[in-house]
């Protein structure tokens, strides 16, 4: 596919970095021309066995039912769903196998294949399918049958009489998927009846208001190529106008597209945002259609797209989703199993280091459990236990051996050949595997395995000269069926001319255009100096032989529970271990490894082991998690209609087991890091002591503050600019040792929130707040409250209250990293929640302090909205 090189002279610095690679990254003994035809060979004595199966067993039939032996006749099986939408009685399996079939050299079985299409497939059929599936395996099956006849037909050898049948069938598909495009939006519709279209009684379809981003998103390539094929422009412009639409909905501020959009408004209906199931191949289409077509505006909104994805969503080797307005919110713990195609995305744009990094985070999930789970969590425990033969990592491991030639990824082959023999191979196919770690089978065989799985996993062993054609004047699409690169130069409508701003045609946009020079390392165990880390991380139970180790550095000379980043002695142990510490801007501290910077291999290795250990202690934590706190601040003129959002402690007084909370006045603590003796415990007794973060554990503070006769702790973030709109909440944890001790409530408030409180005590003097579990009734005394609470203590709340949140990071104590893989899934409110006005204003004097507190309560009333709209989705 690099031949994309030749018509886009921007991108054949790609072609010098692939070149590069292939010289630099050879490691070990490379695999012999006999061991990798030995391998080619045992693909195609694979296909046959599932493509001799499918057609003995199952055609005309969609799919093969590989341990019943027969075919899926959608309607005579039991409903699987939305699954069952990829089904409409047009022999899907066959069509989705086509250019497959010529690929590995079997071209008399493809001309006999063709033959069949165009005798026995019927497209009207009464059937409501997904627009989506049908577009990718029908569609794109036909074109990609109708690009390779062409070419053996060219060759004078085969298919000579061939009148473009495949074409005009794929003709017929596009226009039986058009009506599903004719919303104000330009989105379509995610099902279409193939006879009778939408919106009629026949069709049983078209009341639907929701689709997927990666559903809308990718049509291009077959809608494009169709409309050059055939010479109508119809089919581009509608898929053109879908991306467009899309592009225009982006996130403006993080430049992330949701999950789901309704398609009649464009509002995001899930605003999850990551690189997996419901968007993947969106972003995969806006690189391959400029690649495809030529228009170099899909490169700049991939452009803008990938260096948001590697700025929030990417945090090698883990790529986890966000929320588009809160793009440093995690949205959940796992990954799911189709975002392994990325690597190979990221080996096309050319973006090598992250590629290999998470190519390696997956190679090591799927030796831990001989496949890769639907979906798998961030210490790479199985989520969802299912794996339908898909072919994603297949993908990317060949697009990683093209780019680099490293043999490594050759071996990665052969275990993903080895485990579809050894675990899926049952007698009349290959099987999906149930549950990964029981090995127990389904009765299925999608299309797409045979479409992909084997066209990957041939090209990765074949020689040049096992190839029939050119393959790189091919593109893949997100089916893996080949469309030719000459379409760039057929005759098509033009772009409309308003379909950019000046600001997308910024030339900075293209920064990320070519990979950059830093990634051409002299040093050939570059790639293996990436994976080892990975390697070591997702295996923790690997075995290490005993090493010799260099004086101060034990095993390990750092133990991530004595960890403090203010610690000069640590910071110098973790430089040694190749370890960074980075101060984040909400706050946080992030610790990266780079083993290649570590001073020996031996000091590498501690680090990894120090990494984990600390993922281990966060996971841990996470386990422990407790829901948000209240601090409601009661007093003149607020009267509780002002609440910070605030984080727990892990210890200390449990305010859910508090029917009153703890109400007092605060005050500042003297020292303000409260990490001495106090020296105002006079003032404090009896008080709630405000406190900085900083310097000295959270359980130290407590206890200092305890030993003064507070009543409670508040700690304030030292963070200039922190707030909890930004960042996520988090819970403080103990010091490690037995903190039964602390016996009051300590709460974490974030800068912006806490200077709220500070602001407030400074202008008033005297504030007294509540600590408590929840927010009670603003407007209403909360003596008042808690003299009714014994009749009614669940009084309602309106929307976006402090108890539908969850907390989001678990901090180990004042100075400990940051673990970015240990957030919960839900979404995080404002920080600061209000009811709608009581009905009777208190009687308060609207003076200058007033209009001051309720400047600053001005800031977050514009971001209520949309906070309560994410708030809705959990």
């Amino acid at each position: 596919m690099w031949t994309v090189l030749w018509f886009r002279p921007a991108i054949m610095s790609t072609l010098l970095l692939l070149l590069l690679l292939s010289n630099l990254c050879r490691l070990g003994q490379s695999m012999s021309r006999e061991e990798k035809l030995k391998l080619r060979n045992q693909v195609v004595e694979m296909f046959d066995h599932a493509y001799s199966n499918y057609m003995d067993h199952a055609y005309p039939a969609d799919e093969l039912m590989p341990l019943t032996c027969r075919g899926r006749v959608r309607g005579q099986e039991p409903s699987r769903g939305d699954v069952d939408d990829a089904l409409g009685k047009f022999s899907l399996t066959l069509i989705d196998t086509l250019d497959t079939l010529v690929l590995l050299n079997k071209t008399t079985e493809f001309e006999e294949a063709v033959r069949r299409v165009l005798r026995d497939v019927r497209l009207d059929n009464d059937i409501v399918v997904s627009v989506f599936e049908t577009n990718i395996r029908v569609l794109g099956g036909l074109l990609g049958g109708h690009s390779m006849a062409v070419m053996l037909k060219d060759t004078g050898y085969h298919m000579q009489w061939y009148q473009d049948e495949l074409l005009h069938m794929a003709k017929d598909v596009g226009l039986r998927l058009l009506p599903a495009f004719n919303t104000s939006s330009g989105l379509p519709y995610p099902r279409v009846n193939l006879k009778y279209g939408l919106r009629s009684p026949e069709s049983r379809t078209g009341t639907e208001t929701d689709t997927c981003t990666a559903c809308a998103g990718t049509i291009i390539l077959e809608f494009a190529a169709l409309s050059r094929f055939t010479g109508d422009p119809v089919f581009e412009v509608h898929a053109r106008r879908a991306l467009d639409f899309l592009w225009e909905k982006r996130q403006r501020n993080s430049n992330l597209v949701g999950t789901t959009i309704n398609i009649h408004s464009g509002e995001w209906v899930r605003r999850d945002s990551g690189v997996g199931a419901g968007i993947d191949s969106y972003y995969e289409y806006l690189l391959k259609a400029y690649i495809l077509l030529g228009d170099d505006l899909f490169l700049q909104r991939f452009n803008i797209h990938y260096a948001s994805i590697m700025k929030y969503i990417s945090q090698p080797p883990l790529l986890l989703d966000v929320h588009i307005h809160k793009p440093l919110l995690p949205a959940r713990t796992w990954m799911d199993s189709l975002l392994a195609f990325f690597p190979g995305l990221q080996v096309l744009k050319g973006d090598i280091r992250p590629a290999i990094e998470t190519h390696e985070m997956l190679y090591q999930v799927t030796k831990k459990h001989n496949f890769l789970p639907e979906a798998f969590t961030t210490d790479f425990r199985v989520h969802w236990a299912q794996h339908p033969l898909r072919p994603e990592f297949a993908e990317s491991t060949y697009f990683l051996y093209k780019a680099t030639k490293d043999p490594y990824y050759l071996e990665v082959g052969r275990t993903v050949l080895d485990n579809l023999n050894r675990f899926a191979r049952v007698p009349c196919g290959f099987a999906a595997m149930k549950d990964v770690r029981t090995g127990s089978h389904e009765d299925r065989m999608d299309s797409f395995f045979l479409a992909e799985m084997f066209k990957y996993l041939f090209l990765l062993f074949a020689e040049e000269e096992d190839l029939t054609f050119n393959v790189e004047d091919y593109i893949f699409t997100t089916e893996a069926h080949l469309l030719p690169l000459s379409l760039s130069t057929a005759p098509h409508a033009p772009s409309p001319a308003n379909a950019t701003s000046e600001e997308e045609l910024d030339d900075s946009n293209f920064d990320w255009t070519c990979p950059n020079t830093r990634l051409l390392f002299p040093d050939p165990a570059f790639p293996r100096n990436l994976r080892d880390p990975i390697r070591s991380a997702v295996d923790k139970s690997c075995p290490r032989p005993a090493i010799h180790r260099e004086p101060g550095m034990g095993r390990p000379p750092l133990r991530a529970q004595d960890f403090m980043a203010n610690n000069p002695d640590h910071l110098e142990l973790l430089r040694r271990m190749g370890v960074s510490l980075i101060h984040l801007k909400d706050g946080r501290v992030q610790l990266v490894q780079h083993a290649t910077q570590a001073v020996s291999a031996v000091a590498a290795e501690d680090g990894m082991r120090f990494m984990q250990e600390m993922m281990e202690l966060s996971s841990q934590q996470q386990k422990e998690q407790l829901p948000p706190r209240a601090v409601q601040i009661v007093s003149h003129p607020f009267f509780g209609r002002v609440v910070l959002t605030s984080g727990p402690a892990q210890f200390g007084t449990d305010l859910s087991k508090s029917i009153t909370g703890v109400r007092g006045f605060v005050t500042v603590a003297e020292p303000y890091s409260g990490c001495a003796e106090l020296s105002n415990a006079a003032f404090v007794q009896g008080r709630i002591a405000l406190l900085q973060r900083g310097q000295c554990m959270f359980a130290e503070k407590a206890r200092h503050i305890m030993k003064a006769g507070a009543i409670g702790g508040i700690v304030i973030d030292d963070n200039e600019g922190s707030s909890s709109d930004t960042a996520p909440l988090f819970q403080m944890a103990g010091d490690g040792r037995n903190t039964d001790d602390v016996t009051l409530p300590l709460l974490f408030l974030f800068y912006k929130e806490g200077n709220i409180l500070l602001e407030a005590l400074k202008e008033y003097r005297e504030v007294e707040v509540l600590l408590s579990d929840k927010a009670r009734d603003r407007g209403r005394d909360v003596q008042e409250e808690e003299e009714d609470c014994s009749t009614d203590q669940t009084s309602p709340i309106p929307a976006a209250t402090l108890d539908q949140l969850h907390v989001r990071t678990v901090e180990q104590d004042e100075s400990a990293p940051h673990n970015e893989e240990v957030t919960p899934e839900e979404d995080v409110g404002p920080a600061i929640k209000r009811n709608p006005e009581p009905e009777e204003e208190p009687d308060v004097d609207k003076d200058s302090s007033r209009k001051s507190v309720e400047a600053m309560m001005a800031d977050w009333r514009e971001d209520l909205e949309a906070f309560q709209q994410m708030e809705d989705e959990l």
